[in-house]
């Protein structure tokens, strides 16, 4: 009986002390872990925050246009002739129609480029291919412009015959070009970032290597590559310098891709150095509705990837 009484008491003392040390460790403030944590959410509240300062002062600036000319005045007016008219509707036309034409061109070259650097060029050519892609990413875009201007437009003029080459062909030539290194770094990331079990378990089966890539590792990244797509339409329709080089900036309402137009960030960047008064505030509105439509654009391929996900 003492023996065991006297271990009850010793397990009981352990117990006693063991709770204390932890009730210890809980008051035992980690400092390092609270300053990464306010680091983060600092970072965090800054980047909402730089988005809604830039977002109400554009949205400031083009009240007095807004009001003057009306909403539906300059999102579907077709003419551009300051101080009198200030539609956009002509400049909208021509983001949409050279982004998407620069999606169709640059998409699946980047994602197939992707796929053969990711897996099936071999690493010492894989080493080759993807410096040369990082390369891509850091010419400046006067540079494509330049490239554009020299190359690509009189190659327009003479294949299709047309007065002029800067036209909407070229901005989507040029667009397509600028977007592969944004589109082909996402996806082979994402294409890297599916399990091995996946593609080792297809092979296993017997499906062939094409088959296991298109079918397998492809719509498991797809959430990757979305990513990638969603960020070079951002750098299409965000892109002004070599649009202005190749375009022709024609305010006017193209009838095809080989019209010269003018996009709705070359309308800003162009008039904006002389601009005055309610001519000022009509491009501040452009801002408005470019800013508009890109968060629209974002949000529709947002939900679709989200959906086919399900």
């Amino acid at each position: 009986m003492t023996i065991a009484t006297n271990s009850e008491k010793l397990m009981s003392e352990q117990a006693t002390q063991a709770a204390a040390r932890s009730l210890k460790a809980k008051k035992k403030v980690d400092w390092k872990e609270r300053i990464f944590h306010g680091l983060f959410l600092s970072s965090a509240v800054i980047g909402i925050v730089s988005l809604a300062v830039i977002a109400y002062f554009i949205v400031r600036e083009s009240i007095p246009a807004f009001q003057a000319a009306g909403v539906s005045g300059i999102v579907l007016g077709q003419n551009w002739l300051p101080p009198a008219l200030y539609g956009v509707a002509t400049m909208i036309v021509a983001s949409v129609v050279s982004t998407l034409g620069a999606v169709v061109v640059g998409v699946p070259i980047g994602v197939l480029t992707a796929i053969f650097i990711a897996e099936i060029a071999p690493k010492r050519v894989a080493d080759i291919i993807r410096p040369a892609v990082e390369l891509l990413a850091g010419i400046p875009s006067v540079v494509y412009g330049f490239f554009g201007l020299v190359i690509i437009v009189p190659l327009i003029q003479q294949v299709f015959q047309v007065p002029a080459g800067n036209t909407i062909l070229a901005g989507i030539i040029v667009l397509g070009i600028m977007i592969l290194p944004t589109v082909i770094t996402v996806s082979e990331t994402s294409i890297r970032a599916v399990p091995h079990a996946y593609k080792e378990g297809s092979l296993a089966l017997g499906a062939s290597k094409i088959f296991t890539i298109f079918k397998l590792l492809v719509p498991a990244a797809r959430s990757g590559i979305m990513t990638g797509v969603i960020l070079g339409i951002g750098r299409a329709l965000g892109e002004t310098m070599a649009i202005i080089m190749v375009m022709g900036n024609a305010p006017a309402m193209p009838e095809g891709i080989l019209d010269s137009a003018r996009t709705l960030t070359a309308n800003i960047a162009i008039e904006m150095s002389y601009a005055s008064g309610i001519h000022a505030n009509a491009l501040y509105a452009t801002g408005v509705v470019l800013l508009v439509f890109i968060m629209m654009l974002n949000a529709a391929l947002l939900y679709l990837n989200r959906e086919k996900a399900k």
